[in-house]
């Protein structure tokens, strides 16, 4: 490790808030997103298996999230990010070398890779937010979180446009092959060949994310000791922190809300690009719709910031709620073409409940906790998306029963997306509910958590 003596606390701040934002959009921008569920039916899965596939990545990481938190709180934050980078690397080498010949086979190597993105993603969570919030921390300079969280925002939706563009065309095979030829290549070209190309490209920005953990500092903090590097001790920082979040209804309601939001959009954007497919756009555009969507996060990034500094969490709850409400209820027509407005929303309102989670849960909890509270939330938001996928893949084989549906891919899609506006107002509501009757504080006001 470099010399953190040798720097200054402002000077360290700079580096890993700058790595911070390196890591994120290296480890988040992946260039199959724009065909993600296309390339899983291509691999010759189905939707119902699909859904089961990242339902197991889901179980992953509630099971690893928060000891994996814990461990960061306790040894540091440095060590879990570079061991996210190595499993990143291993995740993306064993998906684009699977061989399809076998569907079980193939089912369980691609099982293999989400437990290990699961555990990447795990591993990530809370350790990257939490060092680069003590850098800023220690340096006195923790009120420029939010700016930090908007340039993550920007430089992601930048790296977006490049990768959702880039993964969008290297999966058709029309273009790949017409560009073979223009340079004189003679290869014959085939969806088989080139539904792997995305993922050739995210081994390259993997090695990189490696990299750029390797270049952390791991910022100097007290409670790091090795008398508390063992399982009981990760045990009992997990038992702790739970029961302050138990305790604390701002942080519990906090988390609840943006579970239930991010797992309600999460679900569907993993299934975006058969949406797009049903709008009537070619493959080749899914890109280029993903561009678009990066674009828009880019200006979200700006009214997220100003949201969160102004409006009181249920406040924010309520405008994303009708956000998202909105955008339900218009892909729920499939419209064409500009249907892609309403997925447009979905990507701004969960990108808006990231920025709000992390200001407020970062601002609340103590840095003795912070990297196992932020794995909480991960928790929390994971294991909503795990069960959401597990309904999702039952309506699927119920609507499968019905003559109608049952010969045809397409309809299917078409009358599960009907489902998704009823189960979002009454998980509004109830989350409502909830935070009426926890009447939970603002964190100005919070109690600091118990030692």
């Amino acid at each position: 490790m470099a010399d953190i003596s040798a720097s200054s606390k402002s000077e360290l701040a700079e580096r890993n808030t700058n790595l911070f934002i390196a890591f994120r959009v290296c480890f988040n921008a992946r260039f199959y997103y724009p065909v993600f569920a296309v390339i899983y039916l291509d691999f010759g899965m189905t939707l119902e298996q699909f859904a089961i596939l990242n339902s197991i990545w889901a179980a992953t990481i509630i099971l690893a999230e928060v000891p994996s938190g814990a461990i960061s709180d306790l040894i540091g934050r440095k060590k879990l990010l570079v061991l996210a980078g190595v499993l990143m690397v291993i995740e993306l080498v064993v998906w684009a070398f699977a061989p399809t010949g076998n569907p079980n086979l193939l089912f369980t190597i691609l099982a293999i890779n989400r437990i290990l993105s699961g555990l990447a993603e795990a591993a990530a969570s809370g350790a990257d937010e939490a060092l680069a919030y003590d850098s800023l921390d220690q340096a006195g300079r923790k009120d420029e979180w939010p700016k930090v969280l908007q340039s993550v925002t920007r430089w992601q939706s930048m790296a977006f446009v490049f990768a959702l563009v880039v993964g969008g065309i290297v999966y058709d095979p029309r273009v790949m092959q017409g560009c073979a030829d223009l340079i004189g290549l003679s290869v014959a070209l085939t969806q088989e060949t080139t539904m792997r190309f995305p993922l050739y490209l995210n081994i390259l920005t993997a090695l990189i994310t490696l990299i750029v953990t390797c270049r952390m500092i791991e910022p100097p903090n007290a409670h790091h000791s090795e008398q508390r590097m063992s399982i009981g001790a990760a045990f009992a920082q997990t038992w702790k922190v739970g029961k302050w979040i138990l305790s604390t209804p701002f942080a519990l309601m906090l988390i609840c809300a943006g579970a239930f939001l991010d797992s309600s959009i999460r679900i569907f954007i993993t299934l975006n690009s058969e949406y797009y497919r049903l709008i009537e756009y070619p493959a080749v555009l899914f890109g280029v719709i993903g561009a678009g969507t990066a674009i828009i996060n880019f200006f979200v990034a700006g009214w997220s910031r100003r949201m969160a500094e102004t409006k009181t969490p249920n406040q924010g709850f309520l405008i994303i709620s009708a956000v998202v409400m909105t955008a339900y209820l218009g892909i729920s027509q499939f419209i064409p073409y500009a249907g892609v407005l309403f997925s447009w929303m979905l990507f701004a309102g969960i990108s808006m409940t990231g920025f709000s989670i992390s200001f407020h849960l970062n601002r609340v909890a103590d840095k003795s906790i912070r990297a196992t509270a932020l794995s909480f939330k991960g928790l929390a938001l994971n294991l909503g998306y795990g069960l959401l996928g597990i309904g999702y893949a039952l309506l699927v084989a119920r609507l499968r029963h019905s003559p109608e549906l049952a010969e045809e891919p397409d309809a299917l899609f078409r009358a599960a997306a009907q489902w998704f506006p009823v189960w979002f107002i009454c998980g509004a509501t109830l989350v409502g509910l909830m935070q009426w009757q926890l009447k939970s504080k603002p964190p100005e006001i919070e109690e600091k958590p118990a030692q």
